[in-house]
């Protein structure tokens, strides 16, 4: 008989952390899991590890494969999987043991979501920065459906790792992908753009490792100009679609990078709207900056300034033009 959940836990040369990980999915109070842990052409002890693993926890597979990449790896374990949910865990991350309960009964009450992560906990605690922990709290607090698509613009509202999701919707949109920006948050816009629900539930039950070789530090594909060139393409394939252009609210580096990203896709920036009174009536990258009374009632906002206060106030201003939220307005910093 098939298991409920499958796991994709993909890993390259995690050895001084894999096996703390794997034995975190098998303390799990729901067992009704197969964990597929696909080796991306480790040159370490990755592989031996899972072997071993998974001679001690039938439940457990090791796929071998050359180095491909996180998302072939995914795709490869994806292929192989047989649940009708698919898990997401990483090789350096520990899952708390009521973890896929808590989520799996999340997707079983709530037939119209078709994903859900977790909340989650950077550590050693004494490692974390102050920009990792308004992530961590900004993240933990998007517990509604609405929150999540909401502020799905911003960052990725489920953390990768966390991640757990009805495997007919991953299929559905084509599993994932590798466009040159981070993986996981194209997959969650993907969701998004079918109008599908997903948020986190509300407690913690992942421990996200931080340490200097997290692919999120060291490959390309995360760094922040391919997250704005991400939020771009899918911007335009939504929102943007049909509609004049884009009035970039925030005339700073993060909205100024926006408008460079939205020339570069044929996307007309009509304006930038500031609050500060030295950057009105100049021109950047040939659009007028502009005065919130002043803003262009065409197009569509984009909130580029970064912060929930930031965030809250621009909300706030563009609600006084009638723009609504995820129609004509989405805050993208």
């Amino acid at each position: 008989m098939a298991p409920l959940v499958s796991i994709l836990l993909p890993v390259r040369d995690g050895e001084p952390y894999l096996a703390e990980a794997l034995r975190s999915l098998s303390a799990q109070t729901f067992a009704d899991f197969e964990a597929l842990v696909v080796d991306d052409g480790s040159t370490d002890g990755s592989l031996a590890v899972a072997r071993a693993h998974a001679r001690e926890d039938d439940r457990f597979r090791a796929l071998t494969g050359p180095a491909g990449g996180i998302v072939a790896a995914l795709e490869r374990g994806r292929g192989e999987a047989r649940g009708a949910l698919l898990a997401r865990m990483d090789a350096d991350d520990v899952a708390l043991p009521e973890r896929l309960a808590v989520q799996v009964a999340a997707l079983a009450a709530e037939r119209d979501l078709v994903a859900c992560g977790c909340g989650v906990e950077y550590w050693p605690r004494d490692r974390v920065t102050d920009g990792a922990r308004r992530y961590e709290a900004w993240l933990n607090g998007l517990v509604t459906a609405e929150l999540a698509a909401r502020d799905a613009f911003v960052e990725c509202p489920i953390a990768h790792p966390a991640l757990v999701a009805r495997a007919d919707a991953i299929a559905a949109v084509g599993g994932w992908r590798d466009p040159g920006w981070p993986e996981d948050h194209d997959l969650v816009l993907r969701l998004r753009a079918r109008g599908w629900r997903f948020r986190n539930v509300d407690s913690v039950l992942l421990r996200w490792r931080d340490h200097p070789l997290r692919l999120s530090r060291t490959s390309p594909r995360y760094a922040r100009e391919a997250f704005v060139r991400g939020k771009v393409h899918h911007l335009r394939e939504t929102l943007l679609a049909g509609r004049a252009g884009a009035v970039v609210w925030g005339a700073g580096p993060v909205g100024k990078s926006f408008a460079r990203e939205l020339q570069r896709q044929d996307v007309r920036v009509l304006a930038f709207v500031e609050v500060d009174p030295r950057k009105l009536g100049r021109t950047i990258h040939g659009a007028p900056v502009v005065a919130v009374d002043d803003a262009p009632p065409d197009g569509v906002a984009l909130g580029a300034v970064a912060g929930a206060e930031a965030r809250s106030r621009i909300r706030e201003a563009v609600a006084t033009q009638g723009r609504v939220e995820g129609v004509d307005f989405v805050a993208v910093a």
